[in-house]
């Protein structure tokens, strides 16, 4: 894409709003989806994470640990793939198909020909931990959690990344997520017997050889004990209550830098709009959730996929089919979130019955479905991609009153995201007023970064490199590193993936 092209679309995101608190979530939900995401990224079964989150308690316990350790034993099993996002297209760039891939890479099963292009993944299991650790710090989870998933590759003869480091070096809590998420992915894939060999073999290697001996006679029955259900427990006392649902989807769009806070502009669009449309606040707080939930599918489809330049395959169009359907079984999943996924798997439905993944038609979408998807594709036409700069506001409003003509929109739904996009907002009573004086009120607070930091901080959000930032800005490759340079130190993170999760947080970008 035209890196000019890509300039002067920097300026044109949705007007900074409050999304009501209609973003937060229990703790318990944010882990859960965070968890979902993960499994769908590493090819996993949506409960691989909760499964093996089970299983490290266990094996805490078995090591002697007090309730506490083995609460944070469960929650880095439950958040160990939560980097896994940021680091999709690294793996497909070097193995041709992240999620297959990282399945097989835990499973053991790497066939000969990519185990040939395997090479050093020093860089990619940084990205994965920093983001990780940061992932769990935002939602004040214990330090020794957030420890735990800053060195979740780490092994115990000194091996693993990022650090290597070595015995007592290596956090417990690492030991027991990992022994917990082996043993259940193993065990699934080769069978009880041969997964307790391969442990075995990995028994001072991997994790601590003591370790292993206590986990080997209890594996059979700790796994038998994973098909019944789970016993509620309560929330221990030293955790947050709530969490936020824009980090779960900033986590998700960190499989596709271009896609860097578009599910939080789709939120604020579809809210404003359900305003403008007089729907009722439990349907304005329903869109606004669902617009947060709706990519969450897009982490079981490899970043090949997503990038390619040409026309997408009938294989890989089914795969993308089946993005609104994973969004679904995802929320199905998370008590409380079940009506929100539901309505964000509508996304791409359209009222001529073209749409995905279920071909509904304008008899089975009610508005919340409606504006769900006009305000999706209306952010998604005034933003940059790969393949094209991102569309002006009268080309974008155009495309889809052609949509409307087509029979795939109704001229009332896009009328009311084009009004709110334009910036017109709802006066109490649901009545219609000028934006004016309330797009400032939710504007975030700014850090310290200076205007030159901030946009390159846009830029490399985007995924552009620094040559291609310095083309842009008119400036030299090395002031374009100094300036990332003293963005990371400012927000304390040393990658780009840390640092766009992180000023989407603070609300820079």
């Amino acid at each position: 894409m035209d890196t000019a092209a890509r300039a002067s679309s920097l300026s044109l995101s949705f007007p900074a709003a409050l999304l009501h608190g209609h973003d937060t979530a229990t703790l318990s939900q944010a882990m859960g989806l965070l968890a979902i995401v993960g499994d769908l990224g590493m090819g996993q079964p949506l409960d691989g994470s909760a499964r093996a989150a089970r299983l490290a308690a266990r094996v805490a316990a078995a090591a002697g640990a007090g309730a506490a350790a083995c609460e944070h034993a469960r929650m880095v099993a439950l958040l160990r793939w939560s980097g896994c996002t940021a680091t999709a297209a690294g793996f497909a760039a070097m193995l041709g198909d992240d999620v297959g891939a990282r399945h097989a890479l835990v499973s053991r099963t790497l066939h000969a020909r990519q185990a040939a292009r395997l090479s050093d993944t020093t860089g990619l299991a940084e990205v994965h931990c920093e983001v990780a650790g940061d992932i769990a710090a935002m939602m004040g989870l214990p330090a020794a959690v957030e420890r735990g998933l800053r060195h979740v590759w780490e092994h115990d003869d000194g091996s693993g990344l990022p650090s290597h480091l070595r015995g007592a070096d290596v956090p417990d809590v690492v030991h027991h997520a990992t022994l917990g998420g082996d043993l259940d992915i193993l065990a699934r894939v080769h069978g009880v017997d041969r997964a307790l060999d391969m442990i075995a073999q990995l028994g001072g290697v991997k994790y601590p050889a003591r370790l292993v001996a206590l986990v080997a006679p209890h594996a059979r029955a700790w796994l038998d004990a994973l098909e019944a259900a789970e016993a509620p427990s309560s929330q221990p006392d030293f955790l947050p209550v709530s969490a936020s649902l824009t980090l779960v989807a900033d986590m998700i769009e960190l499989k596709l830098p271009w896609l860097a806070g578009y599910s939080r502009r789709v939120a604020l669009l579809a809210q404003e709009a359900a305003q403008l449309a007089g729907l009722p606040e439990t349907q304005q707080r329903g869109l606004a959730r669902a617009a947060l939930l709706h990519g969450i599918g897009r982490a079981a489809v490899t970043n090949t996929v997503w990038e390619r330049s040409g026309k997408l395959s009938a294989a890989d169009w089914e795969a993308v089919r089946l993005v609104p359907y994973w969004t679904a079984r995802a929320g199905s999943r998370i008590d409380g979130l079940g009506p929100d996924a539901q309505l964000a798997s509508h996304v791409y439905e359209r009222l001529d019955g073209s749409g995905y993944f279920r071909s509904l038609d304008a008899g089975a979408l009610g508005a919340p479905q409606r504006l769900l998807g006009a305000a999706a594709a209306w952010v998604a036409l005034r933003s940059p991609r790969p393949w094209r700069a991102a569309h002006a506001p009268a080309a974008a409003g155009a495309l889809l009153a052609a949509q409307v003509t087509g029979g795939r929109f109704d001229r009332a739904t896009v009328d009311a995201v084009l009004a709110a996009a334009a910036g017109v907002r709802a006066a109490p009573g649901n009545g219609i007023a000028d934006a004016g004086a309330n797009a400032a009120a939710g504007a975030p607070v700014r850090a310290t970064l200076s205007a030159r930091e901030t946009e390159v901080l846009r830029r490399i959000s985007l995924g552009e490199s620094n040559k291609a930032a310095a083309r842009a800005m008119r400036l030299s490759p090395s002031a374009v590193r100094t300036h990332v340079e003293s963005i990371f130190g400012k927000l304390d993170c040393t990658t780009r993936a840390a640092a766009t999760l992180k000023a989407l947080t603070l609300g820079l970008i």
